[in-house]
């Protein structure tokens, strides 16, 4: 008898064993997808902030452009010139811009996000029918392929934002001097 409930017990303890093990496994599974899902939902926000952001340029709107922006954000640009770092300056500075092309526009963009960063791309035009930095504007347009990259906070504010585009591309399209 001893024997039967010696072999009871210990088939017992190994079911036992192995089914807190599965647990476990389960467990881990579980707090893996939830991390994963977690980082999935974060970047497909990012995505759609970003877009959002940039949509905001195509109905010339600088409130919607800058809705989810950090008061504390930081406007690269695409590095010829110093950094905007105050919100009222990046206003002003994309004010001026839709003011001087009131037709700018992207088409065919496309977001793709990687933890923080978010880089948005397409096809971008625009008139020069405005005056800019003190010169009178030409009536020229452009046309390129340019790319925004977006760094955003834990909680989902646009942080920084960079352009890859030369300013001077632009510029010489135009006819700035």
């Amino acid at each position: 008898m001893k024997k039967v409930f010696f072999a009871t017990l210990l088939s017992a303890s190994l079911f036992i064993g192995c089914n807190d093990e599965k647990k476990d496994e389960t467990t881990n599974k579980s707090e893996s997808t939830d991390k994963t899902n977690s980082t999935e939902d974060k970047e497909e926000r990012n995505k759609k902030t970003a877009l959002a952001s940039v949509e905001g340029v195509n109905a010339h709107d600088v409130a919607t452009v800058l809705k989810d922006t950090s008061p504390d954000a930081v406007e690269y640009g695409e590095g010829s010139m110093a950094p905007q770092k105050n919100m009222d300056s990046i206003k002003a500075g994309l004010g001026a811009w839709l003011t001087a092309f009131p037709d700018v526009k992207g088409e065919n963009l496309k977001a793709v996000a990687d933890g923080d960063w978010v880089v948005v791309w397409g096809d971008w035009s625009g008139t020069w029918k405005g005056d800019f930095m003190g010169q009178k504007a030409t009536g020229k347009s452009y046309k390129l392929k340019d790319a925004d990259i977006f760094k955003f906070t834990d909680d989902g504010k646009i942080a920084e934002h960079h352009s890859i585009q030369s300013n001077m591309t632009t510029a010489m399209l135009v006819g700035m001097k």
